[in-house]
C-alpha cells in the first residue's frame, strides 16, 4: 500500500492523564536527571518534569498501533515509520497534578527519495483550561512507502531561529555520557515508550538492526540534560524550545559525545549535536532557546 495524501488532516483521539509524583520522578531518574527540583519530591518549591517528558504524554497518543489505524497501512508498513524530527516548544513546566490533554494531528506530508515524510503537530494542553503547555512537531521517514497523491501541508512547521543550523565550531564544548547496555529497558518503563526494537535484542535483529538502539528521544533527552546543565544550571522551566533530527543509531553499552555552543548573535540559543562511539551521527540541527 501507500501512504496516502487523504490522511492529512486526520486527528488521532485524544488523551488525557493526571501527572504522578511517581511519574514524573521515574521519568527524571530514567534521563539521569538528579537536580532537587526534579528528583526530590520534597523540596521546598515543589518539583516539575524534565521538558523532554513532553514525548511520553506524546507517544500515548502516536504510538505505532494507532498510527496504523489512523493511516490506515499495514502494520508491516506502519513499522517502517522512522521518527526523524522532534521539534518541542515548551509555555510552561509540567508539575505533579497536572491534568493534561494530548492531541495530535497529521499537517503535512510528501514524498522523498527514502518514501514518504509526515509531519504530525500535538498539542498537550491543560485539560480545564485549554492553556498551552507543550506544542510538539514530530516528523517521521516512511521508508519505502510512496504517497499516493500529491504532497499536502495544512500547517508549515515553525520557522527555525536565526543561526539554529550554523556548524558546530572546534572549540565547542564536548561532554561524553556513558549508555549502559541496560538503558533502553529503564528507559522504555520510565518513560512509558515501548517498542521492541529497543529492548528485546531477537526482535531488533529480526528488523535489520546490529543490535538493540536507544530511543532517539532517549538521546534527545540526554541531550537537552547536557545543554540546559551547562546553559541554564539545570532549570529546565527556562528552556521554552528543542529541536533535533535523528540521523544515526545508538548502541547501548558504548559512551556517547554531545557537543554544543552558544550562537555567537544570540545567546539564549545553544546549538548541539551528538555522535556515537565511533564517531558517527546520531543527532544533529540540534538547537535549544532558552529565556
Amino acid at each position: 500500500m501507500a501512504f496516502p495524501s487523504s490522511a492529512v488532516g486526520s486527528e488521532f483521539e485524544a488523551n488525557t492523564v493526571t501527572v504522578s509524583t511517581r511519574r514524573v520522578l521515574s521519568y527524571a531518574a530514567g534521563v539521569g536527571e538528579t537536580a532537587d527540583h526534579y528528583l526530590d519530591d520534597a523540596h521546598t518549591a515543589g518539583i516539575y518534569a524534565p521538558p523532554a517528558f513532553c514525548v511520553s504524554l506524546e507517544w500515548a497518543v502516536v504510538a505505532i498501533d494507532k498510527r496504523q489505524a489512523q493511516i490506515a497501512l499495514p502494520l508491516e508498513e506502519a513499522r517502517r515509520g522512522v521518527h526523524a524530527i522532534q521539534d518541542s516548544i515548551f509555555h510552561r513546566p509540567v508539575v505533579p497534578g497536572d491534568t493534561l490533554t494530548t492531541r495530535a494531528q497529521i499537517v503535512s506530508a510528501h514524498p522523498i527519495k527514502a518514501g514518504t515524510l509526515a509531519v504530525t503537530k500535538l498539542d498537550t494542553v491543560d485539560a480545564a483550561t485549554g492553556d498551552p503547555v507543550v506544542t510538539s512537531w514530530s516528523s517521521a521517514i516512511y521508508r519505502g512507502v510512496e504517497m499516493d497523491g500529491e504532497a499536502k501541508t495544512l500547517e508549515p512547521v515553525p520557522p527555525l531561529p536565526e543561526g539554529a543550523l550554523d556548524g558546530l565550531g572546534d572549540d565547542a564544548d564536548r561532554v561524553r555520557v556513558p549508555i549502559p547496555r541496560e538503558m533502553p529497558h529503564t528507559y522504555t518503563e520510565c518513560a512509558d515508550i515501548w517498542n521492541p526494537i529497543h529492548t528485546e535484542r531477537e526482535v531488533a535483529l529480526a528488523a535489520g538492526l546490529p543490535d538493540i538502539i536507544l530511543h532517539g528521544t532517549a538521546t534527545w533527552a540526554l541531550a537537552a540534560r547536557e545543554v540546559t546543565r551547562a546553559s541554564a544550571a539545570s532549570e529546565g522551566r527556562r528552556l521554552k524550545r528543542l529541536h533535533g533530527r535523528f540521523v544515526g543509531m545508538v548502541i547501548p553499552g558504548h559512551d556517547i559525545q554531545i557537543r554544543f555552543e552558544r550562537n555567537a548573535q544570540s545567546a539564549n540559543l545553544v546549538r548541539f549535536d551528538v555522535r556515537t562511539h565511533d564517531g558517527s551521527t546520531a543527532i544533529d540541527q540540534g538547537f535549544a532557546v532558552f529565556d
